[in-house]
C-alpha cells in the first residue's frame, strides 16, 4: 500500500512540471444557443497570417508548433460557429471558445444518430448511459423498471407480497452500490426499500450506470457502482409532456410535465411534474390465497428551478423540491387493513417530503466553487402480518468543493462534506404470544464530518486520463476511514479504450430498512454479534472497441470486476430454518462478474444489443463457503429495435435468459414446506410497438409474453401466521403475462 501512495506522490509531483519543447497545447469548445459546451472535434487552429497550423482530435484537443512565430495570435475556426482570434500569452495551455453562428448556412445538414444506449468514452470509469429514447423501449413506469435493455443492472424482488425491488450490479445487493438522483445519494437508509419505485420514468433525462470503483466526490459507499439518475432539466425540455398508461391488471399511471423560462432575459427556469399511481384489481393465477401483485397507490410532486449555466462565468443554482406518499396493500385475497387480523396482509405507507440544491460561481472557465446540498424525511407506516414497523428518518448532506483546472488540462477537485442521518425504527407484536424475540426500538445515526480530494490528470492529447482520489471520514461511532480510489483510462487508437479501477469503500448497515423481508417473514432474528461498519475493495478492468464494418458500426465491451468483502453483515439463512443469524465477525465475501457486450446498428432504423454476464458470488463464515443465493450464474440477453423509414412505426424486443439460482435451504422444513436447492432456469421476452402522429405517440406492448411463472414463491402460505412463513425466496417472475397500452403527448 505504500508503495501504490509513493508512485501517486512522484504522479502528482511530476505532472505539476512546466511543460518543455517549441509547442503549445489547448482545447477548442463550442458553445451553442443554450450556453452549452462541448468539445469540437477536427476544428482548425491556425497562427495568424501563415499557413502553419493543424486540427483539433476527438476530444477538442490541439498541439501546435511555436517555432519560428513572430506574432503569437491562434485563429481557431469550425463549421457553424464563428471564427476566434486568440492571443498566446505565457500560458502552455489555452481554452478557446467558439460561438454558435446564427448566420451560418442552414443548407449544410449533418446528421448522426445516438444510440439510446451508448458507453461514454470520455469518462475514465466504465459508464452506461441511458437516454429518454431507450427508456420509451418499454413502459418504464419507475426507475426499477428502466433496465429491461441493459445488462449492468438487475432487478431483483426481495419481498414478493408489497412487490419490493432492489437494483443490483455486479451481482451483489442493491445496497452496495451507490443510487444518486442528480448526482445527491437519496436512497440510504429507510428510503432504500421503496425510494427506486417512487421515481417515475418521465422524470429522467439520462441514467449513468458505473461499474466497479467511481468518483470519491458523492460519498464511501459505492462499493459496487454508481448509478445517477439525472432529471429533466427546465431549459432542456418539452414545454408540456403528458404520459398516461394502463396494464392488463387494471393498474393505471399518469404523468404531466410543465417546463418554461421565467423572468427578463430567460435566466430561470422551472419544471413541475406530477405523477400518479391508482391500483390494479385483486387477482390470484396460482390458487396460493395471495395476491399476485399489491394494490399501489401513489403521488408524487416536483418542482425544479434552474438559474444561469454552471459551465459559464457567473452564479448558477439549481432548486429542486419533491413530496412522495404512497401506500401498498398485499396479502391474502381477502385482506382489508381495516380488519388485519381477519386474514394476512402487508401494508405500507410512506410520506417524504425533499429538497436539493446546487448552488455556485464560476470565476473563469476554468474555476468554480459549488456547493451541493440535499435533505429529507421520511415517515413510514407499516404491518407485515402481526408485526409492526414505524420508522421515522430524517437526513442530511452537504458538500463545498473548489474545482480548478491546471497545467495544461488537469482538473483539481477538493471540499470538504457533512452527513447527518436520525433513523429511528419501532418493531410491535400484536400477539403478546409471538415467539419472536426483536420487538423493541432501534436507533442509528451518522454524524460523518469528511475532507476530499481527486484530481483528473490528462495526457496525450486527453488520450491518457489518470483520477486519483480520496477522502477521509470521521463517523461519530466508528472512528475514522480514509477511502483512495484510481481510475485510468487509456486511448490506444480511435478503435480501442482500456481502463481500469481499484478502489475501497465502506457503508453503515441498517439492517431492517435495508432488509425488509426479514420482517416480513416468521424467522426470529438472532444477533449473534453487534453490527458495525462493511468494508470492501473493488478492482476491475474494461476493453471498448469500436466496429465499423460492412455497413455496421457499433461497440464491442468486455470487463471483468471482483469485489473482496473483509467485512460483511449477511443474514444467514440457511443454518436454521426458524432463524436469522446476523453475524459479521469472520464473515468474508468475494464477487466475480464478467460481462461482454455488443451494441451495433446493423443499418439505418435497425439496432442490435447482445449480452453475457457470469457471476460468482461466494461467501465464508465460520469456516463454511456458501454461494449467495438468488443469483444466476449465468445470464444472456438481447434486444432489438427496428424504425421504420420517416420512424413513425418502431418495434422493440428484448429476450432475457436466466441459468439455476442457488436458493436458501429449506432441508429441515416439514416435507409440504420444502424446495429445490436450486431454481431451474427460465427465459422471459418482452414486445412493444410505437406509432408516431405528429406530437403523439401510442405505445403498447406485453412484458413476459410467454408467460412464465415462479409458481407459489412464498413458503408456507398454508399457514401465514405459521413458524415456517417466508416471502423472501423469489428467484424469477411471479406475475406472469402483463400487457399494456399507453400514449405520450408531448409540447416543444
Amino acid at each position: 500500500m505504500k508503495a501504490l501512495f509513493h508512485a501517486v506522490a512522484i504522479i502528482f509531483a511530476t505532472a505539476a512540471l512546466p511543460c518543455a519543447g517549441q509547442s503549445i497545447k489547448g482545447k477548442v469548445l463550442g458553445i451553442d444557443e443554450n450556453g452549452e459546451r462541448s468539445a469540437l472535434p477536427f476544428a482548425t487552429v491556425a497562427w495568424l497570417g501563415t499557413t502553419t497550423g493543424t486540427n483539433t482530435n476527438e476530444n477538442g484537443i490541439f498541439q501546435l508548433d511555436t517555432a519560428g512565430i513572430v506574432d503569437r495570435r491562434v485563429v481557431a475556426s469550425f463549421i457553424g460557429y464563428s471564427k476566434d482570434t486568440v492571443a498566446v500569452g505565457r500560458s502552455a495551455y489555452l481554452t478557446i471558445l467558439l460561438h454558435r453562428d446564427a448566420t451560418a448556412l442552414k443548407e449544410v445538414v449533418v446528421k448522426a444518430e445516438r444510440p439510446g444506449a451508448f458507453i461514454d468514452r470520455m469518462s475514465a470509469v466504465k459508464t452506461e448511459v441511458i437516454t429518454q429514447k431507450e427508456l420509451a423501449k418499454g413502459a418504464c413506469c419507475d426507475l426499477a423498471g428502466c433496465f429491461g435493455t441493459q445488462a449492468s443492472v438487475q432487478s431483483q424482488t426481495t419481498n414478493v407480497v408489497t412487490n419490493t425491488k432492489e437494483l443490483r450490479v455486479l451481482g451483489i445487493s442493491g445496497v452496495y452500490n451507490q443510487v444518486l438522483f442528480d448526482g445527491q445519494p437519496m436512497f440510504i437508509g429507510l428510503p432504500f426499500t421503496y425510494g427506486i419505485s417512487s421515481l417515475p420514468g418521465t422524470v429522467v433525462e439520462n441514467i449513468y450506470v458505473a461499474k466497479g470503483s467511481t468518483s470519491i466526490l458523492q460519498g464511501a459507499e459505492g462499493i459496487s457502482g454508481q448509478i445517477n439518475v439525472e432529471p429533466r432539466m427546465p431549459d432542456r425540455t418539452d414545454r408540456l409532456f403528458a404520459n398516461a398508461y394502463v396494464n392488463t391488471f387494471g393498474e393505471r399511471h399518469l404523468n404531466l410535465n410543465a417546463a418554461r423560462p421565467i423572468g427578463k432575459g430567460k435566466k430561470w427556469s422551472t419544471l413541475l411534474a406530477l405523477h400518479t399511481v391508482q391500483p390494479a384489481g385483486r387477482f390470484d393465477r396460482d390458487a396460493d390465497t395471495f395476491m399476485d401483485l399489491p394494490q399501489l397507490t401513489r403521488y408524487m410532486v416536483y418542482n425544479r428551478w434552474k438559474y444561469g449555466n454552471e459551465r459559464a462565468p457567473g452564479f448558477f443554482a439549481h432548486i429542486g423540491m419533491r413530496f412522495w406518499n404512497e401506500a401498498r396493500i398485499g396479502g391474502q385475497m381477502e385482506f382489508q387493513p381495516e380488519e388485519p387480523e381477519a386474514a394476512y396482509g402487508q401494508t405500507v405507507d410512506i410520506t417524504q417530503p425533499e429538497l436539493l440544491t446546487k448552488l455556485g460561481y464560476r470565476f473563469t472557465v476554468r474555476e468554480a466553487v459549488v456547493l451541493s446540498a440535499s435533505a429529507y424525511h421520511q415517515d413510514q407506516r407499516s404491518r407485515y402480518g402481526r408485526l409492526k414497523y414505524a420508522a421515522l428518518q430524517s437526513s442530511m448532506n452537504m458538500s463545498v468543493h473548489h474545482e480548478l483546472e491546471w497545467a495544461g488540462g488537469h482538473l483539481l477537485k477538493y471540499g470538504i462534506s457533512y452527513r447527518y442521518q436520525d433513523l429511528e425504527e419501532s418493531i410491535a407484536f400484536a400477539d403478546t404470544a409471538d415467539p419472536r424475540t426483536y420487538a423493541g426500538i432501534y436507533r442509528s445515526g451518522r454524524d460523518i464530518p469528511g475532507a476530499f480530494a481527486e484530481n483528473a490528470f490528462k495526457w496525450l492529447n486527453d488520450r491518457v486520463l489518470l483520477i486519483v482520489g480520496a477522502r477521509v471520514d470521521r463517523h461519530q461511532r466508528y472512528g475514522t476511514f480514509f477511502t483512495p480510489r484510481t481510475m485510468l483510462k487509456y486511448q490506444v487508437n480511435e478503435q480501442h479504450i482500456l481502463r481500469a479501477s481499484v478502489g475501497a469503500g465502506w457503508r453503515q448497515v441498517e439492517l431492517f430498512s435495508e432488509n425488509i423481508n426479514l420482517m416480513a417473514s416468521s424467522r426470529d432474528v438472532r444477533f449473534i454479534s453487534a453490527l458495525g461498519p462493511e468494508q470492501a475493495i473493488t478492482w476491475g478492468v474494461d476493453h471498448t472497441m469500436q466496429l465499423k464494418r460492412w455497413g455496421m458500426k457499433g461497440t464491442v465491451n468486455l470487463d471483468f470486476y471482483q469485489t473482496r468483502f473483509q467485512h460483511q453483515f449477511y443474514p444467514d439463512y440457511d443454518s436454521d430454518p426458524t432463524l436469522a443469524l446476523i453475524d459479521g465477525t469472520d464473515a468474508t465475501a468475494v464477487s466475480n462478474a464478467f460481462q461482454v457486450d455488443v451494441n451495433m446498428t446493423l443499418r439505418e432504423g435497425l439496432g442490435l444489443r447482445l449480452a453475457y454476464n457470469y457471476l460468482d458470488v461466494q461467501r465464508t463464515a465460520k469456516g463454511v463457503t456458501r454461494g449467495l443465493p438468488f443469483i444466476p450464474t449465468n445470464r444472456l440477453m438481447a434486444a432489438i429495435t427496428y424504425n421504420l423509414p420517416k420512424e413513425r412505426w418502431q418495434f422493440d424486443a428484448n429476450a432475457h435468459w436466466y441459468d439455476q439460482q442457488h436458493l436458501p435451504s429449506t432441508s429441515e422444513l416439514p416435507e409440504q414446506y420444502s424446495r429445490p436447492a436450486v431454481s431451474k432456469p427460465y427465459s422471459v421476452l418482452n414486445a412493444q410497438i410505437t406509432y408516431r402522429l405528429k406530437a403523439f405517440e401510442f405505445y403498447g406492448g406485453c412484458e413476459n409474453i410467454f408467460d412464465f411463472r415462479q409458481l407459489r414463491p412464498i413458503i408456507g402460505w398454508q399457514d401465514p401466521f405459521g413458524p415456517y412463513f417466508d416471502t423472501s425466496s423469489v428467484w424469477g417472475p411471479t406475475i406472469g403475462r402483463e400487457g399494456y397500452i399507453g400514449v405520450r403527448w408531448r409540447l416543444k
